[in-house]
């Protein structure tokens, strides 16, 4: 059997563009829910978003770190949790506060601030903690990446699509109303597609491997949504902000962690199974969470 570090799901480039308009398309879905009234309010109640940052920038990683630590995973499995733990919250994130009776309008703050911010806090986050683990050492040395050219590419990616959601959000709100909902699922339905895009290609490689994967992001995705909640809960914010906390942590933007595997780590196999298995897992386990805390 194959080491998963050696495994390379490859896209041609009209496959990669293809990909990257997927993901253009769903931070457009996300951005239609964002105002500039969300940023203003950090000023106005600091303290649950300041909180909400910590866990996802910080413990998040650090989490991770430890896990790597722990259970020594392959390189390629530890670079892929690594950039899971960078990548900004995911786009049914807000949903599934929602649906748990959290505090719906600071998981918007979060998603919002996080998908703004990844275009500089992504590349240099995954930079820095990648470099702290031994674990990773053997593919870093052999894939360099410019962080100004994923700089360039998660501008492109990421912060056009978000600024034209956010003005067709300002200036024309009885569309967006219209459309937001029909959006966002059809956003899901884009990502679950080239999920299962990415991984058909390497069925054998996927059954070999599955076992490990599925494990590794079982727990560290059920830690992070634990880790969200009780640090919440042990700096005194309410059940509501707790809920949208831990749901912000646990839920990732997989979709813009897998195009960078493509564009930038030559697809990997075990980043790629990494970001994909998250990406549906995380769908199941926010939703069992938000229909037990609902």
């Amino acid at each position: 059997m194959e080491s998963i570090d050696l495994v390379r799901i490859n896209f041609n480039e009209g496959q990669l563009l293809f990909l990257n308009l997927c993901l253009a398309f769903l931070m457009f879905g996300v951005a239609l829910d964002i105002k500039l009234e969300d940023f203003r309010r950090i000023f106005q109640k600091p303290k649950a978003p300041i909180v909400g940052l910590i866990s996802e920038y910080l413990l998040l990683p650090i989490l991770t770190l430890l896990l790597i630590f722990i259970l020594k995973p392959l390189p390629s499995l530890a670079m892929g949790m690594i950039l899971i733990s960078v990548c900004p919250g995911g786009s049914v994130s807000n949903f599934m506060v929602h649906m748990s009776k959290g505090n719906s309008a600071l998981s918007v703050m979060l998603t919002s601030i996080t998908t703004l911010a990844a275009i500089v806090i992504t590349p240099i986050a995954f930079g820095f903690w990648s470099g702290l683990s031994e674990v990773t050492a053997p593919l870093r040395s052999e894939i360099f990446v410019e962080p100004q050219r994923m700089v360039s590419t998660i501008i492109q990616l990421v912060f056009i699509p978000v600024a034209l959601g956010m003005a067709v959000n300002h200036y024309f709100p009885k569309f967006t109303r219209k459309v937001e909902r029909p959006v966002r699922w059809l956003s899901i339905a884009i990502f679950l597609g080239f999920v299962v895009f990415a991984v058909a290609g390497n069925y054998e490689n996927i059954k070999s491997y599955l076992s490990v994967v599925f494990f590794l992001v079982l727990i560290h995705n059920g830690l992070s949504l634990g880790m969200g909640y009780y640090f919440a809960r042990a700096n005194r914010l309410s059940e509501e902000d707790s809920r949208a906390v831990s749901i912000e942590t646990g839920i990732q933007n997989t979709g813009l962690g897998l195009i960078l595997v493509f564009n930038f780590f030559d697809g990997i196999g075990g980043m790629a199974m990494i970001l994909a298995w998250w990406g549906v897992w995380h769908l199941i386990s926010g939703f069992l969470l938000s229909l037990i805390w609902r």
